[in-house]
């Protein structure tokens, strides 16, 4: 979860967009809402991001209490990242998202 010393906008979109805003973010959240990803899976299924962004998107929205890392002792280990509740309460945001581009780009 958020640490309390999180200083969050006072705008509720500010807030959403300051937790997700990012494209590597958004992206990472569509691939988390289809199912629990390991770390290379995320990194080969999302063109263009590296190594190091992946990371720190990662750690950023575990922070904010949006994803959970599950750690399987394993050898080697296993790592998985999925939705927390919190962020499975976005999945109709990141729906809006997608249905609205499909129509642009059937417009387009």
């Amino acid at each position: 979860m958020r640490s309390k010393e999180t200083i969050l906008p006072e705008c509720p979109v500010a807030t959403t967009v300051a937790l997700i805003g990012s494209k590597w973010k958004l992206l990472i959240m569509r691939n988390l809402l289809v199912r629990p990803w390991r770390f290379n899976e995320l990194q080969k299924s999302i063109d263009g991001i590296s190594q190091k962004s992946l990371t720190e998107a990662l750690r950023s929205m575990e922070a904010d209490g949006i994803i959970k890392r599950t750690v399987y002792p394993e050898v080697p280990p296993r790592v998985e990242y999925a939705l927390t509740d919190l962020g499975e309460s976005m999945r109709p945001i990141i729906k809006s998202m997608e249905t609205w581009g499909l129509a642009y780009q059937e417009q387009a």
